[in-house]
């Protein structure tokens, strides 16, 4: 398997505003379950029968070794979310496609301050050409470093613990936790929420997925949100960039929604929308439980999601290849210094020549 995957671009936005991020839709799925059982944490307890649902995919201590970035003093919390994108079984069903292995078709860096109710997500485009560090293969033996390897196609050929790897050494900031969540899952997310409402400001036909939506609000069902946040021809040029908009509206409106929920007075309701989600989600073993999880969230239950700010890592158009990308500096150093100093990120410092901004 070659180390390229699909073409794509992306941008960010601030507080969930303006167009940018990743594929923000997915893998903010991933921080959503955080914030939910957050809202039902006091009745983890009701749970208890779906703590069997979380898969541990990565021991950090044990897979990510000695040789990681330093843990900086205050420096909160850093999470890596991943959407995967298999495109078998019931990924495949989702939009018609028939796709053997997975891929982390989303990577976002979400970083919690310490003590704060804020939170800033940097989004990884999965077309960016970065430098692979060692890492174990998935059958054994030991796979050297390798340089302008795409991205996304790091999780496909060597799995969760060397994309934490590859993150770690592109950013330098030390990862805590790790969150995956894959597209069926996101689909029953949504439904078990009960749709979500997003302000369409262009008509959007893709038909391939058969999405079609007016202008004005509408009301998205799992489905269609699913549609949504993956459409690119439907929006734009039909690259990556198109869809970037579209995920960063959906990410504010589905916290939103989150946020409106009676969680606490449906037990039924949030059992449902648990049950739903932990299907899906695989974690760090630290987390692989649903009381560890339930901990976790409470720990954030001061985050909120109006104060989350997404920023896509600064990106140009690689020279040798225009259908790739790569990290434009110094924008991109400044950015993940900014992180893990835990410092206010310049407007300048956001700047990405591949998305015009």
């Amino acid at each position: 398997m070659s180390d390229t995957t699909t073409t794509g671009r992306t941008r960010r936005s601030r507080r969930g505003g303006s167009r940018g991020g990743g594929r923000l839709g997915r893998k903010i799925a991933l921080t959503l379950l955080v914030l939910l059982l957050a809202a039902g944490g006091t009745a983890y307890w009701m749970y208890a029968s779906i703590d069997g649902n979380i898969k541990a995919a990565v021991d950090l201590d044990k897979e990510l070794g000695d040789n990681r970035p330093p843990k900086a003093p205050m420096s909160g919390q850093n999470l890596l979310v991943l959407g995967s994108d298999s495109r078998a079984g019931a990924n495949g069903a989702l939009d018609g496609a028939a796709v053997s292995g997975a891929r982390s078709d989303t990577a976002l860096v979400v970083h919690i301050p310490e003590g704060r109710s804020s939170a800033v997500a940097v989004s990884i485009p999965r077309d960016t050409l970065v430098t692979r560090p060692e890492c174990d293969r998935k059958g054994g033996g030991t796979a050297p470093s390798a340089q302008r390897v795409m991205f996304n196609s790091v999780y496909a050929q060597y799995g969760p613990a060397c994309v934490m790897k590859t993150v770690e050494k592109m950013s330098g900031v030390r990862l805590d936790h790790y969150l995956e969540i894959d597209f069926a899952g996101f689909k029953d997310l949504v439904d078990a929420i009960g749709g979500v409402t997003v302000d369409i400001e262009e008509p959007i036909k893709d038909s391939r997925s058969g999405l079609d939506l007016a202008t004005g609000p509408q009301r998205l069902d799992g489905t269609q949100s699913l549609a949504f946040v993956r459409t690119r021809y439907g929006v734009g040029d039909g690259s990556d960039l198109g869809r970037i908009g579209n995920q960063q509206k959906f990410l504010t409106a589905l916290l939103t929604e989150v946020k409106k929920q009676d969680l606490l007075g449906s037990p039924a309701k949030t059992y449902e929308i648990a049950d739903s989600m932990t299907k899906a989600l695989t974690t760090d073993s630290e987390l692989a439980s649903l009381t560890a999880l339930s901990d976790y969230a409470r720990s954030l239950d001061g985050v909120d999601p109006a104060n989350m700010e997404t920023v896509m890592l600064p990106v140009a158009y690689d020279k040798r290849d225009p259908n790739r990308v790569v990290a434009y500096e110094p924008n991109a150093s400044r950015l993940w210094k900014a992180i893990r100093e835990d410092l206010t990120i310049p407007d300048e410092v956001r700047k990405s020549p591949a998305t015009g901004g």
